[in-house]
């Protein structure tokens, strides 16, 4: 008897760890999703707090808390260095309109005014690649309100643009199109009302590309011509605003002569002009940044050679 006892004890002992053991299986099974749940609603609810988020625009730093960004496709502009944006009303593929082959990831050099007092873009519209629409588009309110005035129209596939103003209401735009092989046409327009109207200067008849133009007052302007090995320098001058323009006489030492050939836009020190030309594309005299320095005390007409300058005081220049 004694021993049926105790055999019936051990059962219940063993049928009571057991149950025990069950129930602290299913206590897990239940406890473990319910606590993956919450976990997978939290990590939802961080997606759609991210996800909500607009981007952070990265600034492209122009001048100081002047800068502009080209993120998600739209071009905005900043005046406080990124921290509020203005969206800027045009497509971004209209700034890239016409011959260019860069990566849009930033704006194309010169194409644009972006300044405290002023901003402007100057750019192409029209589904006719021979008749396009050459548009400035500006706002003289840190983008509040926004104006956009026609350069001219029609003109062919725009490659060369370039735009700046001088003050308030003196400006200009050169631009360049129709490109066949080295052959273009290239024009320069004048604003004397702060972009709001153009009008056209007159024509150099030259056809070699154009490297780059403008003016240092509002009656003295420049052209340079040739990107495509030049062998020496090309500049074209006017001192009345557009209306004629002569080339321009270089002096090139010996030594120089197919060393630089390729002038840059000159600059106003004191009562004389000072330009760099430097070596093109393919020049490697000296490392092939080396820049030659001229001076012209005639307004422009005539450059003579003052010295080397090493890369370094060129960038400065």
């Amino acid at each position: 008897m004694k021993n049926h006892l105790l055999l019936g004890a051990g059962v219940m002992v063993i049928a009571l760890v057991i149950m025990a053991v069950i129930y602290h299986q299913s206590s897990n099974r239940v406890s473990l999703p319910q606590s993956a749940l919450i976990n997978n609603s939290q990590e939802n609810s961080l997606d759609e707090i991210e996800q909500a988020q607009p981007e952070q625009l990265q600034p492209v730093t122009v001048d100081d808390a002047v800068t502009y960004s080209l993120q998600n496709d739209q071009l905005n502009i900043s005046f406080n260095n990124g921290e509020d944006w203005v969206e800027v009303p045009v497509e971004k593929d209209q700034l890239f309109a016409g011959e260019y082959n860069g990566n849009k990831q930033a704006l194309i050099d010169n194409s644009y005014v972006l300044t405290e007092e002023r901003v402007g873009f100057l750019y192409s519209e029209g589904t006719d690649w021979e008749a396009q629409q050459i548009v400035f588009l500006f706002s003289v309110d840190q983008g509040e309100t926004w104006e956009k005035s026609v350069v001219t129209e029609p003109f062919s596939v725009m490659r060369f643009r370039k735009v700046d103003f001088l003050n308030d209401r003196f400006g200009y735009a050169i631009i360049s199109g129709g490109r066949t092989m080295s052959q273009e046409y290239s024009v320069v327009f004048l604003t004397h009302d702060g972009g709001k109207s153009w009008e056209e200067t007159t024509y150099t008849e030259v056809t070699r590309l154009i490297s780059d133009g403008g003016f240092v007052d509002e009656t003295t302007g420049f052209l340079s011509y040739g990107t495509i090995n030049p062998v020496e320098p090309m500049l074209y001058v006017t001192e009345d605003g557009g209306n004629t323009w002569n080339q321009a006489s270089i002096i090139m030492p010996e030594e120089y002569h197919e060393v630089f050939v390729n002038a840059e836009i000159p600059v106003k020190e004191g009562e004389r002009l000072k330009m760099l030309i430097n070596q093109g594309p393919t020049g490697d005299y000296a490392g092939g940044l080396v820049k030659g320095e001229f001076i012209s005390t005639d307004n422009g007409q005539t450059w003579d050679f003052s010295k080397e300058v090493p890369p370094d005081e060129a960038e400065h220049e």
